[in-house]
């Protein structure tokens, strides 16, 4: 476990700036960076930017000294690195590609839905989870998937398009907005499977012959079989949404919310997602669930 910084040589603003990256996890970064007193306005999605004038008070306070391609390697390494796709420019015009593919004749629909996604107070249902859970249906969709296709990726556009922190009423209210921004645009029967499927991302419990209910809740809970870089990622930024709420009081929340999702059986209900993630799932959240 270690931080790392390269030498000040990214010019901006006047000055130039090093990077500064953890080798194990983000919260390690996170905390080393609050004690140095590192503005979080300063953390670019996997690591720190700091002006040259902070480099030498970094290094004298632990941050390894290391050449730039050292630490883009450890960086990479750590599985910590957001890959080029999902950084913030990039993510927006792949987002759209995949929009304008899906709905080319409301392309003013797919830029609203992503000024959503990316709202201020956003950590984890980001524009990178939507990508994640569509990527995670490129996988799980089949051929005779094909009459179900567009309500489902549909739901996976609007399943956080209101997001609050407020479980039950965020997917209501994310389910409300799809009605409204749909009626008229795609037949009835989808618009109202869209709005079925966005409410049961809040219990992720479709019904046994639910194929649609199953693809969109196991793409959105891909994420908890990520390697253990990809979740402790997707932990930290769940902490960061509810940094509003005390240590204890969140403890507890997250508890119960992971006891729930070790409880349901089957977790995935595809038999793709089962055979792929499931280990690796319960082993995330068993492990989590004993660090707290």
């Amino acid at each position: 476990m270690a931080v790392l910084i390269d030498p000040p040589s990214w010019p901006a603003h006047g000055t130039v700036f090093s990077h500064l990256v953890s080798t194990s996890s983000l919260e390690e970064l996170h905390a080393f960076a609050a004690t140095a007193g590192i503005p979080r306005r300063a953390f670019d999605e996997d690591h720190y930017d700091v002006p040259e004038r902070r480099y030498r008070d970094l290094v004298a306070q632990g941050a390894q000294e290391v050449a730039g391609a050292d630490l883009v390697r450890a960086l990479i390494a750590s599985g910590l690195r957001v890959p080029a796709r999902r950084r913030a420019p990039k993510l927006r015009a792949v987002l759209m590609t995949r929009w304008e593919a899906l709905m080319p004749e409301v392309p003013a629909l797919g830029g609203e839905l992503l000024d959503r996604w990316a709202e201020g107070h956003r950590e984890y249902h980001t524009p990178a989870h939507l990508l994640a859970v569509l990527e995670a249906l490129d996988l799980l969709l089949e051929p005779a998937d094909e009459p179900l296709r567009a309500a489902v990726l549909l739901a996976a556009w609007f399943h956080d398009a209101v997001y609050q922190g407020t479980a039950g009423e965020d997917e209501r209210a994310s389910a409300s907005v799809a009605a409204q921004r749909l009626q008229g645009i795609v037949p009835d029967a989808v618009v109202r499977d869209v709005e079925r499927l966005v409410l049961l991302t809040a219990t992720h419990d479709p019904a046994p012959d639910d194929r649609a209910g199953h693809l969109l809740c196991d793409a959105d809970l891909a994420v908890l079989a990520g390697a253990p870089e990809a979740y402790a990622r997707y932990v930290a930024a769940i902490r960061a949404e509810y940094g509003h709420i005390p240590q204890q009081a969140f403890t507890d929340g997250r508890r119960a919310v992971l006891q729930r999702l070790l409880t349901l059986e089957p977790l995935y209900r595809t038999a793709t997602a089962q055979a792929d993630w499931t280990g690796r799932a319960h082993m995330n959240l068993a492990r989590e669930l004993e660090s707290l």
